[in-house]
């Protein structure tokens, strides 16, 4: 199975998500993400929030833009932001389409420890989300039916 998740900036939620995604799937699904408008790096309150919650290390990730993704296809686009859902492209083979708005912890406003607070609660947010996601009958059963 292989996944694309979108967001604007590629910076925080998508990223998050694609560790995460890998993370709980051991592997099992190809996942990439990428934005309209990607940032130049991954925030690092993300990397430190999937990391403190999850012990995931996100090296090798970076932010990508969506055009590089274009003509490619996927069994499932998830936008994890409204923007990249109003402006997500339409992909070969018509792969299932997922939106989970969330806001942008990046945008938060005030102390270091309530910026922290906000990435966290969105990667745990995130994770139930995938949790529930994976859990689905035709989901789960794309992921064993594979060799």
């Amino acid at each position: 199975m292989r996944v694309l998740i979108l967001c604007t900036g590629n910076s925080a939620r998508s990223q998050m998500a694609e560790a995460i995604l890998r993370h709980a799937t051991r592997g099992q699904i190809s996942v990439d993400s990428a934005g309209t408008i990607p940032q130049p790096d991954i925030h690092p309150m993300a990397r430190e929030a999937v990391k403190r919650l999850f012990d995931l290390d996100m090296a090798g990730q970076y932010p990508k833009k969506l055009d590089r993704f274009l003509g490619e296809s996927f069994d499932y686009v998830i936008t994890v932001c409204d923007h990249a859902a109003d402006s997500c492209p339409v992909f070969p083979g018509g792969p299932g389409r997922i939106h989970w708005s969330f806001a942008d912890p990046a945008g938060v406003v005030g102390t270091d420890a309530e910026k922290r607070r906000a990435f966290e609660e969105t990667a745990k947010a995130l994770l139930g989300r995938i949790r529930l996601w994976l859990s689905l009958p035709g989901v789960r059963d794309q992921i064993a039916a594979e060799p």
